[in-house]
C-alpha cells in the first residue's frame, strides 16, 4: 500500500457563491477542490486503488471530507473526475488542514467549464510528448497530400497546387469535425467513468476512421451533389470551385470558434449554411436544389426527436427490467447479449453491401449479431463472480444525485453489477456511435473535397458524369477527423458527457445506443443529419426518464443558441471567403 496523506483539522467556510471545485492529491497534500454532492474518483494509471470523496458543509459551512482509502502510491499528481466509482476498504474521516489552506484554491464554475487547459494536461502525458505528437501529425499533413492520387498526379503544376491547396482546406474541416464531434461518440462514456478520456480518444480514433472509410461515401454523394445545382454554375467553374473552397474554410473557422469555447455545434449545419450560402449569394435562388435540402433540414428535426425518443424508451426499459427486477445483477447480465446482438446486427447491416443480395447481407447481420451477443454473454457470465467481490459499497443511483427517491431501485453489490455490465455495454455502444459518426460526419469535410476536385480535374459532377468518391479522399478525411480528435477534442467533451445531465453507465449507454441507431440508419438512407443534435436529444431524452429536473436547461439554452447561429455564421463566412478567393484563384477555363 503507498502512503498516505493525512488530513488535518479546521477550515473556514469558503466564499457562499463557489460553484464548482476540484481535488488533487499529490504527495505534497490537497489541491483545489470541488462542491458536493458528487462524488469523485481519483487517480490514473500512476494510481493503484481508487480514492472516492466526498465533501458537505455542515451546519456551520465547514467542509468535511469523508475519505473512503484504498491506499495511493501518489507518484505524480492524480487527477480526478465525475465517476459513480466504487470505494475501496478502510474509512479515514477529517476535515481538511489549515496546514493545506494555501495549497486550496477557490474556483468558480465559469473558470472551470473549460476542462482541461492543453493536450498534455489531458492525457497526462509530458508537455514534450504533446509536442511531438502535433509536430507528426503536422509534417503528415503537409506532405501526405503530394502523394495522393487524387493531388492531380500528371497533370498541370497549377492543377496540382489547387489540388494541394483543396485537400489541405479539406482536412482542416476534417480536424475541426474531430475536435468538435468527437464529444457525439465519447462524451457520455467519458462523463460517466466508463472511459478515460485516453481510451475514449484511442477507441474513437480507430472507430471513426474505420466509420469514414467504409461507409462514409453514402453520405459524401448527398453533400457532393444533392445540395447546389451544378448546371447553374455551368461555365462558372472557378466561381463553383471558389464556393466549395469557402464552404470548407468557413466551416472550418466556424467549427474551431465553437471547439475552442467548448460549444457542440453541428458541423453538418456548418458545412450546409456555408455551401447554401454561396449559392444563393453567387447563383441565386435556382443554384441551391431544394427538394434534397428539404429532406435534410426535416432530418436535422426530426434526428434529436428521435434520439430523446429512443433513448427514453431504452432507459425507462432499463429502469423497469433491471432496477425492478427481483435479482438486477441477473437481469442486467441477462439484458446485455439482447443489447449487443441489435447494436452489432444494425452496424453489419449498415457496412455489408445490400444491392442485389439484401437479404443475404441481412442473414449476415443477423448472424454477426447473434456471434456478439454470445460472446458477451460468456464475458460477462464468466466475470460476474469476480464483480461480486471487486466493489465495495456503492450509494444508490439517486443518492448519487442526492435526492429522495420513491423507488431507488438497486443498491450495494446488485447496484455494482449493473453498473459494471452496463460499463461494458457502454464502451460497446461508444465504439457503436463512433463508427456511426465518422461514416455520418466525414462527408461534411470530403463531399466539397471530391466536387471541387472533380472541377479541377474535369470529372464526376463538374463535367455531368456520375458522382464519384475517390478512396484516397476518404482515407483522408478520416485522417483529418481522428488528428482533431488528438489534438483538440478533448475540449468538447465535457460538455456532453457531464453538463447536460448526471451520467452513470446505464444512461451513458441509452443515450449512446439511441443516437447511435438513428445516426447509423440515416447513413445507411445517404441523409447527413446531425449526429450533434441526436446525441444531445439522446441525452435530454435520458434526463427526461429521470424527471424534468434532472435537465440542466442552462446547459441547454447555450447549446441550442450556438446551434441557431451556426447556419447563418457559416453563410456569412462562406461569401467572405469566395469573394477572398475569387481575387486569387486564376481562371480555370
Amino acid at each position: 500500500m503507498g502512503s498516505m496523506t493525512r488530513l488535518g483539522q479546521g477550515i473556514t467556510p469558503l466564499e457562499s457563491n463557489v460553484k464548482s471545485l476540484h481535488i488533487r492529491i499529490s504527495r505534497n497534500g490537497v489541491h483545489g477542490f470541488r462542491t458536493p454532492p458528487h462524488l469523485y474518483r481519483f487517480g490514473r494509471q500512476k494510481c493503484k486503488s481508487i480514492v472516492p470523496i466526498q465533501i458537505e458543509p455542515n451546519n456551520d459551512g465547514i467542509l468535511k471530507p469523508e475519505i473512503q482509502w484504498c491506499g495511493i502510491k501518489p507518484r505524480r499528481s492524480l487527477g480526478c473526475r465525475a465517476s459513480s466509482a466504487d470505494a475501496g476498504t478502510g474509512d479515514l474521516h477529517g476535515n481538511i488542514g489549515n496546514d493545506f489552506r494555501s495549497e486550496v484554491g477557490i474556483v468558480k464554475e465559469e473558470a472551470t467549464n473549460g476542462g482541461p487547459k492543453g493536450m498534455a494536461e489531458a492525457f497526462d502525458i509530458s508537455p514534450r510528448t504533446a509536442l511531438g505528437i502535433t509536430a507528426v501529425i503536422a509534417i503528415s499533413v503537409l506532405v501526405l497530400p503530394m502523394y495522393m492520387p487524387s493531388s492531380g498526379v500528371g497533370m498541370t503544376l497549377r492543377t496540382r497546387g489547387l489540388s494541394y491547396l483543396t485537400l489541405l482546406l479539406g482536412f482542416y474541416m476534417a480536424w475541426n469535425i474531430g475536435a468538435n464531434d468527437v464529444a457525439n461518440a465519447m462524451g457520455t462514456s467519458v462523463g460517466s467513468g466508463a472511459l478515460t478520456l485516453r481510451q475514449a480518444v484511442l477507441t474513437a480514433a480507430v472507430l471513426e476512421f474505420s466509420g469514414a472509410f467504409m461507409v462514409g461515401s453514402h453520405v459524401s454523394h448527398t453533400m457532393q451533389s444533392g445540395i447546389l445545382t451544378p448546371s447553374v454554375f455551368a461555365g462558372k467553374e472557378t466561381l463553383l470551385f471558389c464556393g466549395m473552397l469557402s464552404s470548407l474554410g468557413a466551416a472550418g473557422t466556424w467549427l474551431q470558434v465553437a471547439s475552442y469555447f467548448g460549444w457542440p455545434v453541428s458541423t453538418t449545419h456548418c458545412i450546409i449554411g456555408a455551401m447554401v450560402g454561396f449559392g444563393l449569394v453567387y447563383g441565386g435562388v435556382g443554384a441551391v436544389y431544394w427538394k434534397s435540402l428539404f429532406r435534410v433540414v426535416s432530418s436535422w428535426v426530426v434526428s434529436p426527436l428521435l434520439g430523446a425518443f429512443v433513448s427514453f424508451l431504452v432507459y425507462k426499459c432499463i429502469r423497469r427490467f433491471v432496477y425492478r427486477a427481483p435479482n438486477p445483477g441477473q437481469a442486467a447480465a441477462t439484458a446485455a447479449p439482447l443489447a449487443v446482438f441489435l447494436g452489432v446486427a444494425a452496424l453489419s447491416f449498415t457496412v455489408l453491401p445490400t444491392q442485389g443480395v439484401g437479404l443475404m447481407a441481412g442473414g449476415k447481420a443477423l448472424g454477426l449479431g447473434l456471434l456478439g451477443a454470445v460472446i458477451i454473454n460468456i464475458v460477462i457470465r464468466r466475470q460476474l463472480g469476480e464483480l461480486l467481490g471487486a466493489y465495495c459499497e456503492l450509494p444508490s443511483e439517486e443518492e448519487q444525485q442526492g435526492k429522495a427517491s420513491r423507488d431507488e431501485g438497486p443498491k450495494g453489490t446488485q447496484l455494482k453489477i449493473v453498473y459494471s455490465v452496463f460499463g461494458y455495454l457502454q464502451v460497446l455502444s461508444a465504439c457503436f456511435m463512433s463508427f456511426a459518426h465518422g461514416a455520418n460526419d466525414v462527408a461534411n469535410a470530403i463531399g466539397p473535397i471530391s466536387a471541387a476536385l472533380a472541377i479541377l480535374h474535369k470529372t464526376g459532377v463538374a463535367s455531368g458524369g456520375p458522382p464519384s468518391m475517390p478512396v484516397d479522399v476518404l482515407a483522408w478525411g478520416g485522417f483529418g477527423i481522428v488528428a482533431g480528435l488528438v489534438v483538440w477534442g478533448y475540449r468538447v467533451i465535457a460538455t456532453i458527457g457531464q453538463k447536460i445531465t448526471e451520467l452513470t453507465p446505464t444512461r451513458g449507454f441509452a443515450a449512446e445506443f439511441a443516437a447511435a441507431t438513428v445516426v447509423v440508419l440515416a447513413s445507411r438512407l445517404g441523409l447527413p443529419i446531425s449526429a450533434t443534435h441526436t446525441l444531445v436529444g439522446a441525452v435530454m431524452g435520458v434526463g427526461f426518464a429521470r424527471g424534468l429536473n434532472s435537465v440542466r436547461t442552462d446547459v441547454v439554452r447555450e447549446i441550442v443558441a450556438s446551434w441557431v447561429v451556426t447556419i447563418p455564421v457559416g453563410a456569412a463566412l462562406s461569401v467572405a471567403y469566395t469573394f477572398i478567393f475569387i481575387k486569387l484563384i486564376p481562371s480555370l477555363v
